[in-house]
């Protein structure tokens, strides 16, 4: 069979899954770009009449909506630095040294990632209830990391031990320290894997809804999950033009992510980061 032959047959054989795929974009794109009075009729149409742009513009100028996205911004980029701020390190003690309880250290991060957010919900209120930290994006920053950092720490753990212990310890003959081997030979080696998990943790921050919703309980310091929230559920009836609108503006952060740093995300994926 040639190649254009087996390319055709992949396609088909694929259409229907992409069709499942992409058909909530298209629903999402199209009611978006409609006015209200278009969305509730008996005929039913994929284009809108006019491609209309008052959704986005009530959304960032009406509802606020721009100082959500900017929330959400400041509090994944700040819970993904954090995160691998401990991670990088303690991957890298789990992989390279002894570590006493190592089994039990891995077992127990590994528990953590099965216990849902909305648990934890009331113990992470009352501690910063305690400290004075609600309605502050500083404690969603925390928060978010402290949960997001064990699923950071089997990521690179996992993508760490692919890499042959042999080039640091050349380092080490020519005279340079662990941690100058670490930062001059070890951390490049790693980039791909760095890279595919800043992007999971990024995205799980910026689409977690629970804690940032009981933590900032300020109307101007929501996230942008939680403003879409709203939307369905303070009026009486269903803006869906602007909830449309809304989540494809979330949604394009998130793919901008994913496309930037495509040869990352590949790379890291098949040696292992995500095994």
């Amino acid at each position: 069979m040639s190649k254009a032959k087996k390319s055709i047959l992949c396609w088909a054989l694929l259409s229907p899954f992409l069709i499942v795929v992409l058909f909530p974009y298209a629903t999402m794109l199209s009611t978006a770009l409609k006015q209200e009075d278009e969305i509730f009729t008996f005929e039913r149409t994929w284009l809108p009449r006019d491609f209309y742009l008052g959704n986005f513009a009530e959304l960032m100028f009406e509802r606020g909506f721009g100082q959500a996205l900017g929330n959400s911004l400041i509090i994944s980029v700040g819970a993904t630095l954090l995160s691998l701020a401990v991670a990088i390190p303690a991957a890298y003690a789990l992989t390279r040294m002894r570590v006493p309880g190592e089994g039990a250290l891995t077992n127990y991060l590994l528990i953590t990632q099965m216990i849902s957010p909305i648990v934890l919900i009331l113990g992470l209120f009352r501690m910063f209830a305690y400290f004075g930290l609600i309605n502050s994006l500083f404690s969603v920053i925390i928060a978010h990391s402290a949960f997001f950092t064990a699923f950071a720490v089997w990521m690179l753990k996992s993508y760490f031990a692919t890499i042959p212990q042999d080039l640091e310890e050349a380092a080490w003959l020519d005279g340079a320290s662990r941690f100058s081997a670490f930062i001059r030979v070890f951390l490049p080696l790693c980039l791909p894997g760095v890279v595919v998990t800043s992007i999971f943790t990024f995205v799980n921050s910026w689409n977690e809804y629970a804690m940032s919703l009981t933590l900032l309980r300020d109307v101007a310091q929501q996230t942008a999950p939680v403003k879409i929230a709203f939307l369905t559920g303070t009026l009486y009836q269903i803006e869906w033009h602007l909830i449309m609108a809304a989540t494809l503006i979330a949604s394009v952060p998130v793919a901008i992510v994913f496309a930037s740093i495509q040869r990352y995300l590949i790379g890291g994926m098949s040696l292992g980061a995500v095994k």
